[in-house]
């Protein structure tokens, strides 16, 4: 029986493989890291201890696998640092064991059993081995204190939030593939010449439903341009090659099967995280589904993303405190997949983010394409955790493909050609060196090496080593030499699917989530829940109730019984005439540049009419901008003692009202034409400052040459206005102008009211969309 005992003990205690499978990973180790491993001394059980745990619980321990497991992504995601490649065993039970040794610091793997031998993994990290080995299964409460740190023990951060599976309704599987894709642009120089440059040069690759396929290289290497021209998001005439989904070109159906998530974070900053989900929800899920039942999606959608600590959080921006990076991140990708998406394009999704959260959010994508999705993303320099979550990878360097194939099979092709890590480190930044041609801790091929002893130039060599433009050429040649061919040829496989749902791609048919109506008031809804905060603020109320004081005092209870007191209020009339033309039209110059970026994201994604937009983004203005005024002629009004009937007050606030929205239409159709604000700001400010001058206070006998600048200006109508209905019981002429009905003033400015919206709304449909 002892002997038994300690048997059993040494086995618990020591390795015993019965199959030792070392997977190819060139990195090289100092013999000091193969000696002695640096172990989490908390973890560490004495022999003794095993003993008597071996004595209590060894009759209930015994257990016997049943067959072998099925490798997945959960399990891989168990490992500290995931192996280099994905290969799983047979199919059958799972069964866990999990052994108690001097080396619990590592995760093992032990899903996968079979034959009775449970079948582990060390972190391929530091040794790049995998062990199978027969163990003992343990007690629950024992597994918490003696298995090892990994990624999923990782506390749940208030950041990440909580990850939960993904349960969504099938969609329609997307096969992309693309060849020999190019894309150039012109660029202009200071005389009438023109060069073109080349951003990609024939870039080939796949991506099938169900696998996350990482776009990686250097800054300007094509990363983007790809990505967008992937997601049709870039079409011109300068573009070349095939881009095919299930074997079919791109059609604007597809819009409602892509999602897109651009690498910065567009969205609202003053709606909360419930409230932007729930009306891309409204804007973007058909028709047939109830209001209910899309906000239903909504709160589901919050629900999987793990935001329901922050949902009632409001987005936040550069001037307004809001949720975290990561959370605004997961808003966006929220955003997307609120649609169930086919394909799920995304831009950087771990730009600016920590290592744990971008690993949630890389891993949140890989439980996004497990419901059969086709994942792309473009990655900057991904951390070794983040870079084996990837099942395919591209390597572009200087928009031309070094590599396109497995991410686990990266370091084995670049070793293959001679290239490989002379020191330990992370595949990722390995493969960001041999893009940007750095060969610094990198070995250099014999076949690189005897083309710079030959060329033995300038050019070829710098430092001993070769420059950055002969290791590019190198790794091209070697790419389409050795890969290329066969990988064209695997492309051109026609994808194992139906007849029936290839061509369900090329249906041309555009159906939108909801009927203009409901678009209108959806937008309308939403628009008045953004701006309420700035028209409300305090800043803008003290600017208002201030400005409204100051004229009370000066003009403190004015009367006209003489010529010049009458001039002096007719003084304070234009005044109110001009602020409230000034006012509106340097508020509305940034509506449409700083919407822009919003509104060219959800127009290229379909979810609603320009014309719906347009018309709720201008007349959701227009309760706010009526308490403004109200506040502020409430205060000059009564102070200033101007005419004492309700009549006249109620005409001053409606003609002040029109000026408003006239002046404000002003704004919004320079905003809409010249998108860039500098140029706005002086065009308005020329604007306003001409029709100020002829607004018939200052000059009251302008040249007929330039006289018909008056007509176009709103202050001149405005002034005319006012002074009949505050004077025309008191004299037909005042400061030498006629007053007659006022009929013409109030066309005017109601043709200008209509006038500068529609030019604002052509400009808008002029606007590149994409």
């Amino acid at each position: 029986m002892s002997s038994n005992i300690q048997s059993k003990s040494i086995q618990t205690s020591l390795w015993s493989p019965l199959s030792i499978q070392q997977d190819f990973f060139p990195f090289s180790f100092g013999k000091r890291s193969m000696e002695k491993p640096n172990l989490n001394l908390g973890l560490w059980r004495t022999q003794s201890d095993q003993l008597a745990e071996m004595k209590s619980q060894m009759p209930s321990e015994a257990s016997t696998a049943e067959g072998g497991g099925i490798h997945s992504r959960k399990s891989s995601r168990q490992m500290v640092v995931a192996s280099p490649g994905r290969s799983g065993g047979g199919s059958g039970g799972k069964n866990t064991h999990i052994r108690k040794t001097r080396s619990a610091q590592m995760k093992f793997e032990l899903d996968d059993v079979g034959s009775g031998a449970a079948l582990s993994r060390a972190s391929s990290a530091s040794l790049g081995f995998s062990f199978s080995f027969t163990g003992f299964t343990m007690p629950p409460d024992e597994i918490a204190d003696s298995r090892p740190f990994s990624d999923d023990d990782i506390p749940e951060d208030i950041e990440a939030g909580t990850r939960k599976k993904f349960q969504t309704e099938p969609t329609l599987p997307i096969y992309l593939k693309f060849t020999e894709v190019t894309y150039k642009i012109i660029i202009k120089g200071m005389t009438t010449s023109t060069e073109e440059k080349d951003i990609l040069n024939g870039i080939s690759g796949a991506v099938n439903p169900g696998e996350v396929l990482a776009l990686m290289g250097p800054s300007g290497s094509g990363k983007t341009t790809l990505l967008s021209l992937l997601g049709g998001r870039l079409t011109v005439p300068s573009t070349g090659g095939s881009i095919t989904y299930n074997d079919q070109q791109y059609s604007k159906f597809l819009k409602s099967r892509i999602g897109f998530v651009t690498q910065d974070d567009v969205l609202f900053p003053h709606l909360t995280v419930k409230e932007t989900l729930t009306y891309a929800a409204l804007l973007r899920l058909p028709k047939t589904l109830t209001k209910q039942e899309k906000e239903k999606r909504a709160a589901d959608v919050i629900r999987e993303l793990g935001l329901e600590r922050c949902q009632d959080t409001m987005i936040g921006g550069s001037f307004v405190r809001g949720v975290s990076g990561g959370e605004r991140k997961r808003v966006c990708i929220g955003n997307e997949i609120i649609i169930n998406p086919s394909v799920l394009f995304l831009d950087e999704p771990t730009s600016g983010l920590d290592s744990t959260t971008a690993l949630r959010i890389i891993e949140l994508l890989q439980d996004i394409a497990e419901t059969e999705k086709t994942v792309v993303t473009t990655i900057h320099q991904p951390s070794s955790r983040l870079f084996h979550k990837f099942d395919k990878l591209i390597l572009l360097g200087k928009g031309s493909l070094l590599y396109f194939g497995k991410a686990s099979e990266a370091m084995v092709y670049f070793s293959s050609i001679g290239c490989s890590p002379m020191i330990a480190m992370n595949p990722a930044e390995f493969l960001l060196d041999l893009a940007n041609g750095n060969m610094n801790e990198v070995s250099v091929p014999s076949e690189l090496a005897d083309r710079v002893q030959l060329g033995n130039s300038q050019r070829e060599t710098k430092n001993g080593k070769p420059t950055p433009a002969v290791v590019h050429d190198y790794l091209v040649e070697a790419y389409e030499t050795r890969v290329a061919e066969e990988t064209k040829k695997e492309l051109m496989i026609s994808t194992p699917l139906d007849e029936e749902i290839k061509s369900s791609v090329q249906t041309m048919k555009r159906e939108w989530g909801a009927s203009w109506r409901e678009q209108y008031s959806i937008l309308f809804w939403r628009g008045l829940k953004e701006r309420q905060h700035d028209y409300f603020s305090w800043l803008r109320i003290t600017q208002v109730l201030v400005t409204a004081v100051i004229l009370g005092l000066l003009w403190w209870q004015s009367s006209v019984h003489s010529p010049k007191e009458l001039d002096d209020q007719a003084g304070l009339l234009f005044f109110i005439a001009v602020f409230w033309a000034f006012f509106p039209v340097f508020t509305a110059i940034f509506t449409f540049p700083q919407e822009r970026a919003m509104l060219n994201k959800e127009r290229a994604a379909d979810m609603y009419r320009l014309s719906a937009y347009f018309m709720a983004r201008t007349t959701s203005d227009l309760p706010l901008d009526l308490f403004l005024p109200m506040l502020f002629l409430v205060v000059v009004y009564f102070m200033a003692g101007l005419r004492q009937t309700v009549d006249s007050f109620f005409l001053t606030m409606i003609i002040v009202f029109l000026c408003i929205v006239a002046a404000q239409g002003l704004g919004l159709a320079i905003g809409a034409t010249l998108t860039d604000l500098k140029r706005a700001t002086t065009l308005a400010s020329v604007t306003v400052m001409a029709f100020m001058l002829a607004g018939g206070y200052f000059v009251k006998d302008v040249p007929i040459f330039i006289s018909w600048l008056r007509y176009l200006s709103f202050n001149y109508h405005t002034y005319r206005l006012l002074l009949k209905v505050q004077y025309e019981t008191i004299s037909p002429v005042i400061d030498g102008i006629r007053l007659d009905s006022g009929l013409k003033e109030a066309t005017a400015l109601g043709i200008m009211v209509f006038g500068y919206r529609l030019l604002a709304y052509f400009s808008l449909r002029r606007m590149k969309v994409g």
